[in-house]
């Protein structure tokens, strides 16, 4: 940034030097404007990388307009190529945009936008791509992402001076018809427009395949970024323990994601495509209508045309604002009430047993049907508002048609203009006008677009309290050089910030197995989280021994969607053991029925009961082998005879391995050599009390 603006000042002083000595007839203003642009690169160059692509390119633009000017007045480009000059006010336009992108990265919104997709143009992550006629490149997906939006701005641009060249081509063609001129006409047909629109054509065609691999890359990297943020360090658990602005994630990372990139990618194109027509037609109609009187009197305004269409479009975009703007907290909301309605569906799927065995399916229906109320609600105050807003666009939209002709009518008849300057005031009107009204085109985009920005930013926002709450954590966990676990002045708390546990000292010693019991409340599980590394809530130091492997089997497993063969390594790789190995651990944990159904896929955690998700889990943990295994509950959905084969397996498998379990059943006292029962005080804290084990299993 630093070097091109040095190069685009020396090059503004030159052409400055050329004008003031006579050596080349341009308007002061053009060396002005390529000094000025070159000012706002400098002091630009700290902004957003992606707001810094379109000022780079914006300069390249500038210095190609400042190419053809000064080649057409030093009589270098003549003839039919003149037609491709631009006026040297269109330097002027991509000077004041170049102002305007460097005002936006001070707006908070936009600052916002920058953030997110700057994660993916910073991007340092090695990558390749297959370009034509090429082959495979490697580089920077972030190096792939900014050459890719610079080359898009490129085609934009050209698309833009491509409709300006076909504004005179326009022209040409309906003059030659209203002169007869049949060689003018086909001249103009086939000599200029032809290649024009095969070129058009061309770049058409490469902008939809740049843009959907961009969109994709780009979309395929914030999905890993922030499926690492959501999962990193446990922030996706502690996220639901806080309960704040995380409502729905799996809506925020597949769709809003989505929404994010794809919008971000054609509004700020857009936003650059028009503007660069507004600069372009402007000049067109400023020239034409330079010296049209004010209808009715004899009084000349300069380019009144342009005013004319700067102030409809005003109006226009005012009144659409005013209406419209409601959108925004709607569209959110309607977000919010899909999501959850997706989930209840979701969630109705997962436990269709429970359900059934309660007859629970009349209160289902009655809470799907209030949750699609909501959905209805909020849509239907949409649709008023998106009725309202219609109303007024879609008259607005139909007066466009014949204003221009209105406006012009008066200066052909009394031949001011001829019939192709006619055409190519009303082309140009249009084109102004569409570019000052594109605001009102893209409103309830930019309601969507809003709402998805926010909801991804109370989204980070989550998981950064999720992350800061962890960093925070007074629960400090140590690897020790010993074999023993140990709880050191140890108090668990509950989000809110009550105590729930306390101990001053407890050691589990290995080799020994430990039964933990207490009434329900009391801490156990909690407990067991807080050895885990996933409880952030509370103070002290746990002890673990290093080098050591740990291993905790809930009371409700969890069973991700797959083969079997998924399910019973999980969350190891499936490779790291054998079809024979894990048949044989199946087996082992009582599940011989599905032994031999490794490779079949389906939905595991609807197919099997409780008792037997949870010897599927300890048949992970007779494949894992452990050298620490906590058990919450995780045979309580066993028959006790059942119950009492499981753990023989575990001792006798897993001899290495140190047990601590938590259940209320009396008949597991059998199996465990120690028994830890939590008392609670008449405060409410629970404290550890260590019994001693009448019967050691055998």
């Amino acid at each position: 940034m630093v070097k091109a603006s040095l190069v685009l000042a020396l090059l503004g002083f030159v052409v400055l030097a050329a004008s003031v000595s006579g050596a080349v007839a341009v308007p002061f203003y053009l060396p002005l404007s390529t000094l000025v642009l070159a000012g706002v690169m400098y002091i630009g160059r700290n902004i957003p990388k992606f707001l810094r692509i379109f000022l780079v390119m914006l300069s390249g633009t500038h210095l190609v307009l400042l190419a053809l000017v000064l080649g057409a007045r030093a009589g270098v480009i003549t003839g039919d190529y003149t037609g491709y000059v631009p006026p040297p006010s269109a330097a002027l336009g991509a000077t004041a945009f170049g102002a305007l992108i460097f005002g936006l990265s001070y707006v908070p919104v936009v600052r916002t936008i920058c953030r997110i997709a700057d994660r993916y143009l910073e991007s340092q992550a090695n990558s390749v791509i297959r370009i034509p006629f090429i082959g495979l490149v490697r580089a920077r997906e972030g190096t792939i992402g900014t050459w890719m939006i610079g080359i898009l701005i490129a085609i934009n641009l050209a698309q833009v001076a491509l409709n300006v060249r076909l504004s005179f081509f326009s022209r040409d063609m309906f003059n030659a018809l209203e002169a007869k001129d049949a060689a003018a006409f086909w001249y103009q047909l086939f000599v200029i427009f032809t290649p024009l629109a095969a070129v058009f054509v061309a770049i058409a065609l490469t902008e939809v395949l740049l843009q959907n691999v961009l969109t994709i890359r780009w979309r395929a990297y914030l999905n890993t970024y922030y499926v690492g943020e959501w999962l990193g360090d446990g922030a996706h658990y502690r996220m639901q323990l806080l309960g704040r602005g995380a409502d729905n994630p799996d809506q925020r990372i597949s769709e809003d994601l989505r929404k994010f990139v794809e919008s971000t990618y054609s509004l700020s194109l857009g936003l650059m495509n028009q503007a660069a027509t507004l600069v372009s037609f402007v000049a067109i109609l400023w020239t034409i209508s330079a010296g049209f009187t004010f209808p009715g009197t004899n009084v000349e305004v300069p380019g009144l045309l342009v005013w004319v269409c700067a102030g409809y479009a005003i109006l226009g975009t005012w009144v659409t604002h005013l209406i419209g703007r409601p959108l925004i907290a709607l569209n959110f909301e309607q977000e919010r009430v899909e999501a959850n309605y997706r989930f209840s569906l979701a969630r109705l799927r997962e436990y269709t047993e429970q359900v059934a065995l309660l007859s629970g399916e009349p209160a289902e229906r009655e809470g799907i049907a209030r949750r699609f109320g909501q959905i209805v609600d909020n849509y239907m105050r949409i649709v008023v508002r998106l009725i309202k807003l219609n109303t007024f666009t879609s008259a607005y939209f139909q007066a466009n048609v014949v204003v221009p002709y209105i406006l012009t009518a008066p200066y052909y008849f009394v031949g001011k203009i001829s019939l192709g300057q006619m055409q190519q005031v009303v082309g140009a009107f249009s084109r102004v006008e569409s570019a000052l009204t594109y605001f009102i085109t893209i409103y309830t985009t930019l309601a969507d677009y809003k709402a998805v920005l926010d909801r991804l930013t109370t989204f980070e926002g989550a998981i950064a309290s999720a992350q800061r709450v962890g960093g925070e954590s007074k629960l400090a966990i140590t690897e020790a050089p010993d074999r023993e676990l140990r709880l050191k002045g140890l108090d668990v708390r509950l989000p809110d910030g009550s105590a729930l546990l306390h101990t001053d000292a407890l050691t589990f010693r290995p080799g020994e197995r430990t039964l933990m019991t207490g009434p329900s409340g009391s801490g156990k599980s909690t407990l067991f989280r807080a050895i885990a590394g996933i409880w952030p809530f509370g103070e002290g130091q746990i002890l673990v021994p290093e080098g050591q492997t740990m291993m905790l089997l809930p009371q409700r497993p969890y069973i991700p969607i797959g083969t079997l063969r998924d399910a019973v390594t999980y969350p190891g790789k499936v490779d790291a053991y054998t079809d024979n190995e894990m048949a044989d651990a199946l087996r082992t944990a009582k599940l011989p029925q599905i032994a031999e159904r490794l490779d079949e896929e389906r939905a595991w955690a609807q197919t099997l009961s409780l008792g037997e998700q949870q010897r599927l889990a300890v048949a992970r943990a007779l494949l894992t082998k452990p050298d620490w295994l906590f058990l919450d509950e995780a045979t309580a959905a066993l028959d006790e005879p059942t119950e009492a084969d499981i753990y023989r397996i575990i001792q006798e498998k897993l001899p290495n391995t140190t047990v601590v379990s938590i259940g209320h059943r009396s008949t597991l006292a059998a199996y465990h050599d120690r028994r830890i029962d939590l008392k609670k005080t008449e405060s409410g804290l629970s404290t550890p009390v260590d019994l001693r084990q009448a019967e050691p299993a055998e």
